[in-house]
């Protein structure tokens, strides 16, 4: 009888000590868990501000001098860029649904009807054929130099302020490398202040004057970008207003005879 009882007293506390050593198990492990989950949520933020607070001191460190300069030739240079994209989209204009109403109505309503639908389309193309249609009277060769005088016109209204986001991508490389060479030459100025090559002052001047010239070649990278899109978008619409101008001459021949 004593004998059951303790076999049935060794087997409760072993199922009680394994039940427990259980629940501690998973408790440690939904902690570890919930920890590292915790880290995980705290460094991802951390992270983004780390970033943020680096670039910050690098701009701080480069010298807010040339690293202002350089911030400012690229405030402009987006700006002017910004502009000018708006204004090409919106130059943009269907030519082949241009010549084609305009075709429509000189045969239906001729040179009047014709000039009222350039007069309600938007764009360079439009107001060439205007320009164009205008002058039928006085023969297709004073027609055909006005559409050539403006087109020159247009693309002159194209281009506007293009050279000074080119003026920003050569300034802001050369101001780089400008407070690079200050920089450099403060480094040196502080190592014979010191009478001693010390590695810090060295290194310290070295990191502050390449910071003006990565900057300004960051710069000089995104607004080149900009400037080639909008030179071919330039390109584009050249094109479109040459093949527009040699078409509105062949459309205004053919309405002659």
């Amino acid at each position: 009888m004593k004998r059951l009882f303790s076999i049935l007293a060794i087997t409760v506390m072993v199922a009680f000590g394994t039940a427990n050593a259980t629940t501690i198990a998973n408790t440690s492990t939904a902690v570890t868990t919930v920890t590292t989950t915790l880290t995980q949520e705290d460094e991802a933020p951390a992270a983004d501000v780390g970033f943020h607070q680096d670039l910050k001191k690098r701009f701080i460190e480069g010298g807010p001098g040339f690293m202002g300069i350089v911030l400012l030739c690229l405030i402009l240079g987006l700006a002017i860029a910004i502009e000018r994209i708006i204004f090409l989209n919106l130059s943009s204009t269907n030519t082949k649904k241009l010549t084609q109403s305009v075709e429509d109505a000189l045969a239906s309503g001729g040179v009047e009807a014709a000039k009222e639908v350039c007069r309600n389309t938007k764009g360079p193309i439009a107001s060439i054929y205007y320009q164009g249609l205008d002058r039928t009277d006085e023969g297709i060769e004073a027609a055909e130099k006005a559409v050539v005088a403006y087109g020159g016109v247009q693309m002159g209204q194209l281009e506007k302020n293009v050279s000074w986001i080119s003026l920003f991508i050569a300034l802001a490389p050369m101001l780089g490398f400008m407070g690079t060479v200050i920089g450099m030459i403060q480094a040196f100025d502080k190592i014979e202040a010191a009478g001693d090559m010390q590695p810090s002052l060295v290194a310290g001047g070295i990191k502050v004057a390449l910071l003006t010239t990565v900057f300004g070649l960051v710069v000089a990278i995104i607004l080149q970008i900009f400037y080639n899109y909008i030179i071919a978008k330039i390109d584009s619409i050249v094109n479109d207003m040459e093949d527009a101008s040699i078409t509105l001459m062949d459309l205004l021949i053919r309405h002659k005879k």
